[in-house]
């Protein structure tokens, strides 16, 4: 079932701001995850689910064909996962947001998870480019029942480093929460403007790195065997020292979540570096092994 509404364009004295959202539900059916809603409101939507892994798992491309958010521009993403279902969620492109008018209105996307029992979703789009001048916040909300799993990453890159135009002026803030059964495991909450720029270029800050990045997942058993975990924790630091160079990244776990961290000049290698973490914790989390989205190959 799939639904269209009407895009909404609003004109301000300074120019038309673009609202788009997207809301999709998944379903356990007999012949699998099956995508059973699909409502989308502007330049923001899916064209089908993909099964390379066979039924049980849906992959899902989101497609928003701007590629960035101008002033006053609001994405809202919003996915409903029932019981039992599983889903890998990705983004064919890096997103943007661009610098911002003179009126500096908001530009914003946000996203809401609904995990029910049992119900897995991994999070993986490209990262966000995040150009100077800019005036943008991310939020994300993942809110999960018993026996769900979530596993996932945000990669951004302030200015455009390559370009010789690093993030001097502008404001980004960014939000990550996850609830466990309604009562909150985890929130990072980063806010950066002309006032805390030197933030940015402090040794116990960013460092001048303009990219940056989490990874998420979790939760782990109440219980877990701790020779199990101890080799995973191993693993991982092992895929640290072949896949991080330049960058500086970690892991550690936090109220039964592992929390992967990377800090560098390079998206390419913090999505390297990312990649090779869910390689290794998604087996022992799900039971299957890693399976690249095919976009990533294009």
């Amino acid at each position: 079932m799939s639904a269209v509404l009407a895009e909404p364009i609003a004109e301000t004295a300074s120019g038309s701001e673009w609202h788009a959202s997207l809301a999709l539900t998944f379903r356990q059916r007999a012949r699998g995850c099956r995508l059973t809603s699909c409502i989308h409101q502007g330049p923001l939507y899916v064209q089908k689910p993909f099964y390379p892994e066979g039924t049980g798992i849906a992959h899902i491309y989101l497609l928003h064909p701007p590629g960035g958010l101008v002033s006053g521009d609001r994405l809202t993403i919003d996915l409903d996962l029932q019981k039992g279902t599983r889903v890998l969620v990705t983004t064919p492109g890096a997103g943007r947001i661009y610098r911002a008018r003179g009126d500096r209105r908001l530009q914003q996307q946000s996203q809401v998870f609904e995990l029910a029992a049992n119900a897995v979703l991994e999070w993986l789009p490209q990262e966000m480019i995040v150009f100077p001048g800019a005036y943008g916040r991310t939020d994300t909300t993942v809110n999960m029942s018993a026996g769900s799993t979530y596993l996932g990453w945000e990669i951004c890159c302030l200015g455009l480093p390559v370009s010789d135009l690093p993030f001097t002026h502008g404001e980004l803030h960014q939000r990550l929460i996850i609830r466990m059964e309604g009562m909150p495991v985890l929130l990072e909450n980063l806010h950066l403007n002309e006032a805390s720029f030197d933030l940015i270029a402090a040794s116990v800050g960013m460092n001048a790195c303009p990219v940056s990045g989490v990874f998420v997942a979790g939760p782990f058993p109440g219980h877990p065997d701790e020779a199990s975990l101890q080799a995973l924790m191993s693993n991982l630091r092992d895929t640290l020292s072949t896949l991080s160079h330049a960058g500086q990244a970690n892991v550690t776990l936090m109220n039964g979540f592992l929390i992967g961290r990377y800090l560098g000049h390079s998206s390419e290698e913090a999505r390297r570096v990312f990649i090779g973490f869910w390689q290794v914790v998604r087996p022992f989390l799900t039971g299957s092994k890693m399976c690249p989205p095919r976009i990533w190959a294009t």
